[in-house]
């Protein structure tokens, strides 16, 4: 495979600079928007609910963890910061690893990990989503048997608005972002106020923040590894904003301030929030509760009727999910079609909008059968597995895109771009890979992992084929004279 080009963006109007006629994507996020984006992407389901599951590993003190997991994520953040003003195109993590190995089957794979991750989270967060909205409306108890395949139908519907939004503009795209982030700071603000508004009251037991529970005979270590691992899927997002590098107003400068600031800002919630959830809330009650953030609201302010509220805004943040997933996804799939290794079809993008509608069509049909197979066929256990699996998948990709930095630092560019200290990659690329290991993940992540790269396999043979039909098919039209040449 040739090694991937890069180009000059094309001015609105012009088309790609090979003299094609397929149009650049067009650069429409701001600075403010890319942080917005960052900060919406990295908050969302993972904070609603893996508050109660991070404490039930280790008890109160479940801040720890989340502080750990915020370190190996900024770790991580800052050789995609290197990257991506080095780099400042689509595709993220797998052109980054292509660029470093050129090995076209793990540049494949890597697409498909961070690929499945994406669609994963979100097909599985519009189920949620539909969940929430038959309790928002109480709709539960009228459909009855029903109202599993109205959940069902009502994720398709909403996938397939998503879709629309996302090939309609990414300026579109990112304002709904801004304001689905906003309406779900809200929510996490709302829980916050409701914190200390029961410390004002003597309501909160601090206490219980240094108290350090285990299950069953795990060791201290082992428990906090392990919610390490847990906690990670929260802190995960900042990579997605990556694929947006090619409609971004001046990456190279934007970018560091957007990804360092929204990381950090995300960080500075989540262990609030962590400390002041076990505070109000009994460890045992949190830890059993389905909707962690929402009885902490209940505890802290009873008898004042805001769980519907809440719940509205619940909706509102797993939407939000869905959006700068499915975003993500098509941008990954246009980026390395246009890199040449996934099929040249999905290098498509709409004249008139400037969208990569190839990568759209994809990405939702895609998420279309997950919804359908996570519903109808995997069991609830499993369900609830799909975060730490998402975790486990992208732990690997970033332990490899932090040893590509170090590969690629005898690459030189002609442009300024962000540098990293070099021992941070190394220490990314450790923590990373120990975080994958055994010792942090249960194995049904391992199972759920390797069925979904069985599938990225599958497609691996199909892509080969397609490419080497259309080099076959190239090879015997072109004109006798160039034959040799």
């Amino acid at each position: 495979m040739s090694e991937p080009h890069e180009s000059a963006p094309a001015a609105a109007g012009e088309t790609h600079p090979s003299g094609t006629d397929q149009p650049e994507l067009k650069k429409a996020i701001t600075p403010k928007l890319l942080l917005l984006f960052i900060v919406g992407d990295i908050l969302g389901t993972g904070v609603y609910a893996l508050t109660g599951r991070v404490a039930g590993e280790v008890g109160g003190a479940g801040w720890l963890p989340i502080i750990i997991a915020f370190a190996v994520a900024m770790v991580s953040a800052l050789s995609y910061v290197e990257m991506v003003t080095k780099y400042p195109q689509a595709a993220g993590a797998a052109l980054y690893v292509h660029k470093a190995f050129g090995i076209h089957f793990l540049t494949f794979m890597v697409t498909f990990a961070v690929l499945s991750s994406g669609i994963t989270s979100a097909s599985t967060s519009a189920i949620f989503l539909a969940e929430n909205v038959l309790k928002a409306f109480r709709l539960e108890e009228a459909l009855g048997s029903a109202s599993a395949g109205t959940a069902t139908a009502i994720a398709i519907l909403f996938i397939a608005l998503i879709a629309c939004i996302n090939m309609y503009g990414v300026s579109e795209s990112v304002k709904a972002n801004v304001a689905l982030t906003l309406i779900e700071l809200s929510g996490l603000t709302l829980v916050i106020l409701v914190g200390f508004f029961a410390i004002s009251r003597g309501q909160a037991d601090f206490s219980r923040v240094i108290l350090f529970e285990t299950q069953g005979d795990k060791s201290l270590f082992m428990a906090v590894i392990g919610a390490t691992a847990l906690a990670f899927f929260s802190m995960v997002g900042f990579e997605d904003s990556v694929n947006m590098a090619e409609e971004t107003v001046d990456p190279v400068k934007n970018f560091p301030k957007a990804l360092i600031g929204g990381l950090s800002i995300t960080g500075c919630i989540y262990v609030l929030i962590s400390v002041l959830a076990v505070a109000v809330v009994p460890i045992g009650e949190l830890t059993s509760a389905t909707t962690p953030l929402l009885t902490v609201v209940e505890h802290g302010a009873p008898g004042i009727p805001i769980d519907t509220i809440f719940a509205f805004i619940s909706i509102f943040a797993v939407a939000n999910t869905v959006l700068i997933n499915m975003m993500m996804a098509s941008r990954l799939l246009y980026g390395m079609a246009k890199q040449g290794v996934l099929p040249g079809f999905l290098r498509g993008v709409l004249k008139t909008r400037r969208t990569p509608w190839a990568g759209i069509v994809f990405s939702t049909l895609l998420a279309f059968v997950l919804v359908f197979t996570v519903r109808f066929v995997l069991a609830e256990e499993t369900i609830g597995a799909l975060g730490g699996t998402t975790a486990l998948l992208l732990l690997t990709v970033f332990g490899l895109v932090n040893i590509a930095v170090l590969v690629l630092r005898k690459d030189k560019v002609d442009a300024r771009h962000f540098r990293t200290p070099t021992v941070l990659p190394v220490i990314g690329a450790i923590t990373s890979f120990l975080l994958v290991s055994p010792i942090a993940q249960p194995t049904q992540n391992y199972v759920i992992a390797g069925g979904l790269l069985g599938i990225g396999l599958l497609l691996y043979i199909i892509t080969w084929f397609y490419n080497s039909a259309v080099k076959a098919r190239r090879t015997r039209f072109r004109h006798p004279d160039d034959l040799g040449h």
